[in-house]
């Protein structure tokens, strides 16, 4: 869980969240929408996975990214639960 909450407290970590909803995406698309470097945007794809909010997959030569959203569900009932015993 500390792996998440580390992954969600950047913005630029979210912003790729945002962008893996819709369509799932090669670190190279992914560092275009971003004005940091790739090694930076490897960097934020790297704690991403970690957390299991992304998982990747390799096509040929390019590593495409998805959103693992079954993390966020669990996020999502142990939050609810949380404000339920209060």
């Amino acid at each position: 869980m500390d792996q998440l909450f580390k992954a969600l407290n950047d913005a630029t970590r979210r912003q790729i969240l945002d962008l893996l909803k819709s369509n799932d995406l090669s670190a190279g698309q992914i560092a275009d929408r971003f004005n940091i470097s790739k090694p930076s945007i490897s960097h934020h794809l790297d704690i991403l996975k970690n957390a299991g909010l992304i998982s990747m997959e390799r096509k040929g030569q390019h590593l495409i990214y998805s959103i693992n959203t079954t993390v966020l569900e669990d996020l999502l009932h142990w939050i609810i639960k949380l404000n339920q015993q209060t």
